[in-house]
């Protein structure tokens, strides 16, 4: 049986006593792989009566959100995706009313309400501004999904206090919900829901179960029967079969592509020409080809035909080249698309002269400080790459840096990357019980916490302060650590020493990046570069150490040499 996700639809509106409809609806079930990656959005807004334009905005709010959802990247996850699009309607929404004289009268201009859901995997995402409803209706009982975004001056009148288009900033409700075969999601605008019971929309759902259309029309004509003077909306959205989520959207691919036997250097294989072997690890083999076809060196890696039965290891190698083929940044090696078939399971990149940083610090052993800011704004620059796309590295460590001869930096090893858009579909196996190397890591693994991009920063800071002094930051202590107790008592090893004599507002850059406690550290990638370069105002402030904290080698010796001259003087 085919593993994706089946609803069933029915929808209906009707202008209702109203001159005009001012409600909009509509939804789109996407084929193929957009099904997986991206899922079933569905799509409601009701203009307000005050406004003779308000259709306008109710039709531009739904089109554009089912338009623009899907464009957005794949790896983010849908509560980026909806909220990045529904923003930006909002946005340009406000502004055509900032363009005339609809700003003068909110209750006059481009103004509708807006409810979206987006049924991914197994969940459903929810976006709501206003006062259009969203009920589940699961083994006969009704939730409402929603809240009512209305203020009420009496009992018989009140006002919206959220809507698109009448701010600049917009409060979108978020939730997310698991579902269940044959939950039924129920649509309505206020035209409907003030109007019906819910004992007779279950009635009619479970006569005309095969027929959500008819529903519809049956909920629309019975809330006009009943009185309803606006405009009436309905959608219904029913899960027929939901996908395995533990089938594995990259996984997947496993069966259809066999690990390839070792390569001979001088042999065609898949359309390359094998010139050397770069690099042999029990994980992998690394070769330097030539593309026959367009005759560019590139690097071809394959699994190792040992591990062809870890399914963790080969999770791990496809999503990096899912990630390599989705980052498009030039301080990240470049993944290429086949051209061809490919008849094994390997990737191809782009082939680069130079050395990993780690070579690269063993031959330079006292870089200059300009030239360590340089190298940590090239890293940064390439986890913004990734942080963009809804990504955390996990593994940034100098052995998975390269520098070119020019001196630009390449990340080229991210198969331990998390992938939000990807976690929304699969069960991730677990790839190693922590993610990284082990003294690049940051403390939050150790205790069993996921990462975040400020456990990349971690990362990045221990680089840097390697590179200055050639040792970490903790020694090796933070490995020890399976504890929260136990890392309290770890201990930072200031640079601001007379053995370095290094600046103490760059000291203290780092010692925050290096924070044990994640939350302690920079929020942003940006911020920590930008402190290595420009003195942070708060750390000019504190003093520099004390002599005994810079140099406690010599400050004893100095004590030492005190209590000689002091015993001299008393034995006179």
């Amino acid at each position: 049986m085919e593993n994706k996700l089946v609803v069933l639809v029915g929808q209906y509106s009707n202008k209702g006593r109203k001159e005009i409809n001012q409600d909009f609806h509509d939804l789109c079930i996407p084929n193929g792989h957009t099904l997986t990656t991206k899922g079933v959005a569905i799509a409601i807004a009701d203009g307000i009566s005050s406004s003779k334009v308000s259709q306008e905005a109710s039709k531009l709010s739904v089109v554009s959100f089912l338009q623009d959802y899907y464009a957005t990247p794949e790896s983010w996850s849908v509560k980026k995706s909806a909220s990045t699009v529904i923003n930006s309607i909002n946005s340009w929404i406000y502004s055509q009313n900032r363009k005339n004289h609809y700003h003068l009268d909110k209750d006059k201009g481009y103004v509708c309400t807006f409810s979206g859901m987006v049924i991914k995997s197994t969940s459903a995402h929810i976006f709501h501004i206003g006062d259009v409803r969203i009920y589940k209706l699961r083994d006969g009982k009704f939730e409402q999904l929603t809240q009512d975004h209305r203020v009420s001056v009496s009992s018989e009148k009140s006002y919206l206090s959220r809507a698109l288009g009448i701010d600049s900033n917009l409060n979108i409700d978020y939730s997310s919900i698991n579902v269940e075969e044959n939950d039924i999601f129920i649509f309505a605008t206020d035209g409907v829901y003030e109007f019906i019971d819910q004992k007779f929309i279950d009635q009619s759902i479970k006569r005309y179960e095969n027929d959500l259309d008819t529903v519809a029309k049956i909920i629309i004509e019975k809330a006009y029967d009943n009185g309803s003077d606006d405009n009436l909306t309905v959608q219904l959205v029913k899960i027929d079969k939901l996908p395995n989520k533990d089938l594995k959207e990259i996984h997947k691919q496993l069966n259809q592509r066999p690990i390839p036997p070792i390569l001979e250097e001088g042999k065609i294989f898949d359309g390359y020409n094998i010139l050397t072997k770069l690099s042999s690890s029990p994980r992998s083999h690394v070769y330097l080809a030539v593309d026959q076809t367009s005759q560019t060196k590139v690097v071809v890696k394959i699994p190792s035909t040992e591990l062809q039965n870890d399914e963790a290891y080969l999770e791990s190698f496809l999503l990096e080249e899912w990630i390599g083929k989705r980052i498009n940044n030039k301080h990240v090696v470049k993944t290429f698309d086949a051209k061809r078939k490919s008849n094994y399971l390997y990737t191809v990149t782009e082939f680069i002269e130079g050395e990993t940083l780690h070579q690269w610090m063993i031959d330079n052993p006292n870089p200059s400080l300009n030239k360590i800011r340089n190298i940590a704004e090239q890293i940064a620059k390439a986890l913004q790459a990734f942080y963009r796309q809804e990504m955390i590295h996990q593994d940034l460590r100098p052995q998975n840096i390269l520098i070119d001869k020019n001196e630009v930096i390449k990340i080229i090893d991210f198969g331990s990357a998390k992938v939000k858009g990807i976690e929304e579909i699969d069960t991730y196996i677990e790839q190693f019980h922590i993610q990284g190397t082990a003294q690049y890591t940051a403390p939050e693994y150790y205790v069993g916490n996921s990462g975040t991009h400020q456990s990349d920063i971690y990362s990045l800071a221990v680089i840097v302060y390697q590179m200055l002094s050639a040792k970490l930051p903790y020694g090796t202590n933070v490995i020890k650590c399976s504890t929260k107790s136990d890392q309290k008592k770890l201990k930072y090893d200031s640079l601001n020493t007379d053995e370095y004599n290094i600046p103490s507002w760059i000291d203290e850059t780092l010692k925050k990046a290096l924070s044990v406690e994640a939350n302690n550290r920079y929020s942003e990638v940006s911020e920590f570069v930008h402190d290595l370069s420009h003195p942070n105002p708060t750390f000019l402030r504190k003093e520099r150490a004390p002599i005994y904290v810079r140099s406690p080698i010599i400050f004893w010796k100095s004590i030492a040499v005190i209590e000689i001259f002091i015993i001299f003087y008393l034995l006179k």
